[in-house]
């Protein structure tokens, strides 16, 4: 596959990660950097213009209990969601290529996304977001 026909992300989708009290963590968070957590233990940040998918840029910042099972089996503390314009297509590269990739594809109001593994065991996430935003 040529260079210009490889799918790539087109952003940073969300920041998850562990920890022993998210609500407490969120609330630290909001008190002390301004996080705009309220009441949740996430917040979400919305920047200027459309980006490579035509969506609205928007990142997700997200405190999971330290026992979530979302981050999938492996140790990693973290899990980075990935922006990409072509959900199946980049699934299907990274398939092609060796990667270890679930075949789960949830779909929701707030688009389509799936997951795969990098050689280092960390569990990341794929999101289209759906045609219109969210």
């Amino acid at each position: 596959m040529s260079h210009s026909e490889m799918q790539h992300v087109t952003g940073i989708g969300g920041v998850f990660f562990k920890t022993r009290d998210p609500g407490a963590l969120a609330a630290w968070y909001r008190d002390h950097l301004g996080v705009p957590t309220a009441d949740n233990t996430y917040a979400l940040f919305t920047a200027g213009g459309p980006d490579a998918t035509g969506s609205r840029v928007q990142a997700v910042w997200s405190a999971f209990p330290e026992d979530t099972t979302y981050f999938g089996p492996g140790p990693s503390p973290l899990m980075i969601n990935y922006r990409v314009k072509d959900l199946d297509a980049m699934l299907a590269q990274l398939r092609a290529a060796g990667v270890t990739v679930e075949d789960t594809i949830e779909e929701s109001e707030f688009g389509r996304f799936g997951w795969a593994t990098d050689p280092e065991g960390n569990r990341f996430e794929l999101w289209q977001p759906p045609p219109d935003g969210i």
